[in-house]
């Protein structure tokens, strides 16, 4: 089974609650622990939020235990120690990137925003269901059989298909397939969204796609 796409390691009942709360309403799949003994049993995640001081195990020793396990990992390591020293040994221990206290909300989730759109080694070949689409030769196929989409209808699709079974917001499809300077209305993504679905109904898969209403959709998996 496959494991949350974030998982947030902080044994204070008031900040990790905040944190993953925010992380949900922002649309991921959060699992919150309070030990680094917890933290170490999770498979399958894209990105750690981790408390350096946790009650069992070092925070930084965590790290470097996540750090070989999931080479691919993301890791954000959150501290009091501010000291240069100790930054330097979080980054050093394989933490990609590092939070100070007291933080802001807002700046968590900025980062965690970047850290995920950092995927050099993302495959271009994502295949869900029936569906296989190809980034790379920007071709979409469901079965055997080519399915022709239209450049924006492909953008939206293949974001979509590379988060199959999470949803993905509203703005940030709008960001990345019109661009953060689209002056035009939001309706374009529904209008494209209706067109997939259209599409992929005629090529006989059962509209696959599912309004998260307020938030934004979801490839289901079939």
């Amino acid at each position: 089974m496959a494991g949350p796409e974030l998982v947030v390691v902080e044994d204070d009942e008031t900040i990790g609650r905040s944190i993953s709360q925010a992380l949900s309403a922002a649309g991921y799949d959060v699992q919150w622990v309070r030990t680094g003994a917890e933290a170490l049993a999770e498979t399958g995640m894209r990105l750690v939020v981790l408390d350096l001081g946790l009650p069992d195990i070092d925070g930084i020793e965590v790290c470097r235990r996540l750090r070989a396990a999931e080479p691919g990992l993301e890791i954000l390591i959150l501290t009091a120690r501010s000291a240069e020293i100790d930054v330097v040994v979080g980054l050093d221990a394989g933490a990609d990137d590092y939070l100070a206290k007291p933080f802001r909300l807002a700046e968590l989730l900025a980062r965690v925003r970047a850290r995920l759109r950092r995927e050099p080694e993302a495959p271009d070949l994502v295949r869900v269901g029936l569906l296989t689409v190809d980034r790379g030769a920007r071709q979409v196929f469901v079965g055997d059989d080519e399915l022709e989409l239209r450049p924006k209808e492909f953008d939206v699709l293949w974001l979509l298909a590379d988060e199959a079974g999470r949803v993905v917001r509203r703005e940030r499809l709008m960001e990345e397939v019109w661009d953060q300077h689209w002056s035009g209305s939001t309706k374009t993504l529904d209008v494209h969204i209706a067109g997939l679905r259209r599409k992929l109904e005629d090529a006989g898969v059962d509209a696959p796609i599912a309004t998260i209403r307020g938030v934004g959709y979801r490839l289901e998996l079939r």
